[in-house]
């Protein structure tokens, strides 16, 4: 065995880096589309944007992370969900424009790299972008040794998309009498992790394996459970129900991640109109319910931290809700009708 470099003795094993990522090429194939040029492990990424069927495409970007969601995964040894949670996150973020995902680029930072774990992390990158037709066409790993602690490591995912512009959901025409309908989502998704990990681990003394007959399953795989994805149903809305040249019945979209009901949906609401939501008009999920219980959290700060179940909402013309509802409940996704606009200040109140 050749000896070992001062680099490698200082922390950074550049030969360990390159051993990692030997998987690279075949999981990045495998989210291939066919704007994607060159090869893998260039200086950047390479995807030219042709844009058929765009009359003017703007480009639509975010950029994320999957926060204290990590603390679980380093609790359980299990890494295989993170990629594909930050990848349906950063997807759902620019749908809300109404953006077809285009390419995405990862982040994997580490104070030494382990190659079962990194191959999970791309391998929920790889997952995640296939499912949502989007190619990852490269990133970034970085050996930071005594920077974090041991067994740990940090991720974050950029994403890039279009939209037409005529076809932007900004919500600028949205009007009283609209409807506001709910998606369900499956959990935490990605938010809320560190007041959950409090309650659940530190006030209820749980671990992650413990089995608690409210959530039907363990904990760890309650929290674990992977961030949904609305695009491929709301692509099928939005081709149906706002067709070029037809009158659009869906207005605007919000991601219900951090800040909840009242911090998401006034990003694309007139300041001239209120949203009420009725709280009763769907069933608060399991999780959600025994983490307010044995956290004694009030229910204004319940809904402003966690999703409550809901991962997306629309806003919809009235005249089309009930098709639209319908539309919806014929994908994978569970969907009420929770609440209306109103005249007001450009806030959400719960009701």
């Amino acid at each position: 065995m050749p000896p070992k470099s001062a680099y490698a003795k200082a922390g950074v094993d550049i030969d360990l880096g390159n051993q990692v990522k030997q998987t690279l090429p075949e999981l990045l194939a495998s989210t291939h589309r066919r704007e994607v040029l060159g090869k893998v492990g260039g200086f950047g990424g390479l995807f030219a944007a042709g844009f058929k069927g765009y009359k003017n495409p703007v480009l639509v970007s975010s950029v994320d992370g999957v926060g204290t969601k990590l603390k679980v995964a380093f609790m359980t040894k299990r890494h295989d969900t993170i990629g594909e949670d930050l990848v349906n996150h950063c997807v759902n973020d620019i749908l809300v424009l109404g953006a077809e995902p285009l390419f995405f680029l990862d982040y994997v930072g580490a104070g030494v790299l382990k190659p079962k774990v990194f191959d999970s992390i791309i391998r929920g990158f790889a997952r995640g972008c296939k499912a949502n037709g989007c190619a990852l066409i490269g990133g970034e790993t970085a050996q930071m040794p005594g920077f974090y602690q041991a067994d740990e490591y940090d991720v974050s995912g950029t994403i890039v998309g279009v939209v037409d512009k005529g076809s932007m959901l900004d919500g600028k025409k949205t009007k009283a009498g609209d409807v506001v309908i709910g998606i369900a989502s499956n959990g935490l998704h990605t938010n809320g992790y560190s007041l959950a990990r409090n309650i659940l681990f530190d006030k209820a003394g749980l671990k992650p394996s413990s089995k608690l007959e409210d959530l039907g399953c363990r904990v760890g795989d309650a929290l674990l459970a992977v961030h949904l994805s609305y695009n491929k149903a709301i692509q099928r809305l939005l081709k149906r129900f706002n067709a070029k040249g037809k009158t659009p019945a869906i207005q605007a979209l919000a991601h219900i991640t951090g800040g909840g009901f009242q911090d998401n949906i006034p990003r694309n609401l007139p300041s001239k109109l209120d949203v009420r939501i009725e709280r009763g008009s769907w069933e608060i999920p399991p999780l959600f319910q025994y983490l307010q219980r044995e956290g004694k959290v009030s229910e204004s700060e319940m809904f402003h931290v966690f999703n409550m179940g809901i991962g997306m909402t629309l806003t919809v013309r009235a005249n089309r809700a009930d098709e639209i509802l319908k539309a919806l409940r014929r994908t994978e996704h569970s969907a009420w009708i929770i609440g209306e606009v109103v005249k007001g200040t450009g806030t959400v109140s719960l009701h």
